[in-house]
């Protein structure tokens, strides 16, 4: 452990230095992602007259639309035991498609901008990731997961604080604060291109002809499999940060300052996942997480009974918390578990299967707001981290081992 005042636990000189600049990708994508996610749902709701059912299903379809194709690209990163290609294309895809958002009329327009935005998410995400596992000594996993998710999330918040200025600015002129957040997304693709080395695939070894055949997907473990099992189940609770946004209106926060619950929540985001990476890799991942999915217990019953907007504020903290303290080591697990050649396949897989459990949480947390209000989403939401949260005690001896190498 390090002195008073010394960071070296967090290890950031031992980093490789394109996982820093991974993060930097990562950084410059969110924050033009965030300019227009923050804003979207109210867009759609308050000047397209959506429904939060509609924006349920638009935001389950979009992250859907991302991990389905990440199964696909991950699997072609083993094939061809390249990952910075399709990495890069990812990024390229969905810069190329941010204009979409401003010049979208109507609400199929802006359905399609998200589904092409998101394929070009899912283009990216699992060769990146197994990019950061090939580049990653394994007991420095968590510390390099956690950075790249610290720095994608400073992005994050810095999104919204941005959407905030420039909608105080222009007067609430949406296309325009869309417009401006095209610029950072075309930076990230520089970065990725210049700033990115891959390591070469090891003499002898032999390629990847179909990662999807049977034999090949059984070639993953049972540990890998039981780490899929439970963050499906635990992205069940998870469902899309658009009624974060949705429930600060709903408690009377002014239109032009609702994006500040993102970047509350990605605040204490980004200070919590290197740390928690971090400590992992010292401690273990079980301890971590566990405490994770109970902080989401409590940022969904402060959320639930929320009367004002300090209320509300808790429980995105709370919210944020529970991310910086899950979302990294659930990739580092995966790492930990899957075979170095089978690591794009292994986080296809996991992204698809969580994106499909993702596609049911934000259908029916819109449909529970549209029958029982903010309570009933944020309670049921509850309810299913509280199973997951069992789940995860009963397997701890399936997953510990496999996660400390």
């Amino acid at each position: 452990m390090s002195q008073s005042g010394n960071y070296s636990f967090l290890r950031w000189r031992e980093i490789p230095p394109s996982i820093w600049a991974l993060g930097l990708v990562s950084l410059l994508m969110d924050v033009s992602s965030e300019m227009i996610h923050a804003l979207l749902p109210l867009y759609l709701v308050g000047v397209l007259g959506a429904s939060t059912l509609t924006v349920g299903v638009i935001e389950g379809i979009a992250e859907a639309t991302a991990s389905i194709t990440k199964i696909f690209s991950g699997a072609l990163s083993d094939y061809l035991g390249k990952r910075k290609f399709l990495a890069a294309l990812g990024y390229g895809l969905a810069a190329l498609t941010k204009p979409i958002f401003p010049l979208a009329p109507n609400v199929g327009w802006l359905t399609a901008a998200r589904f092409v935005d998101r394929l070009g998410k899912g283009i990216r995400g699992a060769p990146r990731d197994a990019l950061i596992a090939d580049l990653t000594p394994s007991g420095l996993r968590g510390a390099s997961f956690g950075l790249r998710q610290s720095l994608d999330t400073v992005g994050a918040f810095l999104g919204p604080l941005l959407a905030i200025l420039f909608m105080l600015l222009t007067a609430n002129q949406f296309t325009l604060v869309f417009w401006i957040a095209v610029l950072p997304a075309f930076l990230s693709v520089a970065v990725i291109i210049f700033g990115v080395s891959e390591p070469e695939r090891p003499a002898g070894a032999q390629p990847m002809r179909n990662p999807l055949r049977r034999a090949e997907l059984a070639r993953l473990g049972r540990a890998y499999w039981v780490v899929v099992g439970v963050a499906t189940l635990f992205t069940l609770a998870r469902f899309s940060e658009a009624f974060l946004l949705l429930r600060a209106q709903s408690v009377g926060l002014n239109v032009a300052l609702v994006p500040a619950v993102m970047v509350v929540m990605n605040v204490v985001y980004a200070a919590a996942a290197w740390p928690a990476g971090a400590l992992s890799d010292a401690v273990g991942r079980f301890g971590v997480m566990t405490v994770g999915f109970a902080v989401l217990v409590a940022a969904d019953l402060a959320l639930a009974f929320a009367q004002n907007v300090a209320w509300v504020g808790i429980g995105v903290a709370l919210w944020g918390l529970h991310m910086g303290l899950t979302q990294g080591l659930l990739a580092a697990l995966v790492a930990d578990t899957a075979p170095a050649a089978l690591r794009g396949t292994a986080f296809g897989m996991f992204n698809l299967v969580t994106g499909l459990a993702m596609l049911v949480a934000s259908i029916l947390a819109g449909g529970l707001w549209d029958l029982f209000g903010p309570r009933g989403t944020f309670l049921a939401g509850a309810g299913f981290t509280a199973v997951a949260l069992i789940a995860l005690a009963l397997v701890r001896g399936k997953i510990e081992p496999a996660a400390r190498d």
